[in-house]
């Protein structure tokens, strides 16, 4: 990636790469956790958790299938 004229160093661009997807998928993991727990532990089923979980959890499917296809 290049701007004009300036360089980004790719190191930087695979350290931030590798720390968005690690925050993902700890975010996913906890909001799933979140959500486990709200609905074995209270007994309640906490949609707005479900949809954060559901949607990471898409997302990141969905980026893996099409990078299969397209890399």
């Amino acid at each position: 990636m290049s701007i004009p004229n300036q360089v980004i160093d790719e190191r930087f661009l695979r350290h931030r790469q590798r720390s968005t997807s690690l925050a993902g998928v700890i975010g996913g993991v906890l909001a799933i956790s979140l959500f486990a727990y709200r609905c074995f532990i209270d007994h309640v089923w906490s949609w707005d958790l479900l949809a954060v979980s559901l949607t990471i959890v898409g997302v990141k499917v969905a980026v893996m299938i099409w990078s299969h296809f397209t890399d």
